[in-house]
């Protein structure tokens, strides 16, 4: 794939390819050799970002964080190619603390963990989690600054933080000469748009904010793969999705189909395709456990639907 056009990612002085690599796959679904190949096969796309987390995959059995950081360290000092990517990681997620910690203390300490397990001395895009309630945002703020002063971080964002929480940090951060905020990290798709839409939407383009999509395909149920609920009868997607398949659920799908057919495309194509039609988004995160789906994926960064498609789709798909 080539010629693909990059997007600043918000006033951080990044640009990245339209669509960035959810690395919470790495050390779970998928193992050291198969993430390679599809680390690889992602920036042989000529795609270039990376969003992976500290906490990655502490969810799972017998892992204690870390282990998606790692692999991508290994795979950065095997590859020899630090510049050609942009890696995004994330910090305040409970760590066996017992709690969602900001703290300055915190930041100090997990972000030379993060650096050791990448293996490099920055990091692009280094992000708040969660909002801590025990620390004042101010805090969290200076113990940022004193990152990026240090080069061990180039910009900063945030994700799961409310529009007045962005709006507060980004206030302090301009009276007190404060790094700012370049980036917000929101959960968002067709099926789940009051996530974004509103507030932080509307704060994020009045402020040149990048926006990066979680969950851009709502854990699968955008694909398009699970046409009714009793496909996913018994199987892991069962609890995730049995309560999407609702009236309004059953809608987007069918649009989103109907959309695919006509463009030649595929339901995921689509739904990452009117994301990126979105004002203020910058570039959806989408994953893959095997390269045929990687490859598949990937092709929505070229696919432009005309104004007709994207409006019908956001039609079906109001609340």
């Amino acid at each position: 794939m080539t010629d693909l056009v990059k997007r600043p990612l918000g006033q951080s002085g990044l640009e990245i390819a339209p669509l960035a690599f959810g690395g919470n796959v790495f050390g779970w679904t998928t193992d050291k050799a198969t993430s390679f190949a599809l680390l690889d096969g992602f920036l042989d796309a000529g795609f270039d970002a990376i969003d992976t987390a500290d906490a990655y995959s502490r969810w799972v059995p017998g892992h204690a964080g870390g282990e998606s950081e790692t692999i991508i360290g290994e795979w950065l000092k095997a590859r020899g190619h630090r510049d050609a990517v942009k890696i995004f990681t994330k910090v305040g997620s409970d760590m066996g603390q017992g709690r969602k910690d900001l703290s300055p203390a915190w930041i100090e300490k997990a972000v030379e963990d993060s650096l050791r397990r990448l293996q490099t001395d920055y990091i692009d895009l280094y992000q708040t989690h969660w909002p801590d309630p025990d620390t004042p945002q101010e805090e969290t703020l200076r113990a940022l600054d004193r990152l990026v002063q240090a080069g061990k971080v180039r910009a900063i964002g945030t994700s799961n933080h409310t529009a007045e929480q962005v709006a507060e940090a980004l206030s302090i951060s301009e009276r007190e000469g404060l790094a700012a905020y370049a980036s917000i990290q929101p959960h968002y798709n067709l099926y789940s748009r009051d996530t974004f839409e509103g507030g932080l939407q509307d704060l994020a383009v009045q402020k040149g904010l990048g926006v990066i999509t979680y969950f851009s395909l709502e854990s699968g149920f955008l694909t398009g793969k699970y046409k009714t609920i009793d496909q996913i009868a018994g199987t892991k997607r069962e609890s995730a999705l049995k309560d999407k398949f609702n009236e309004r659920g059953v809608r987007i799908l069918a649009v989103l189909d109907a959309i695919a057919q006509k463009n030649e495309a595929t339901s995921a194509q689509v739904a990452l395709a009117w994301l990126l039609a979105q004002p203020g988004v910058t570039a959806p995160i989408v994953s893959a456990t095997t390269l045929e789906q990687l490859s598949d994926t990937l092709r929505a960064a070229t696919l432009t639907l005309s104004n007709e498609d994207v409006s019908e789709l956001t039609e079906a798909s109001a609340a």
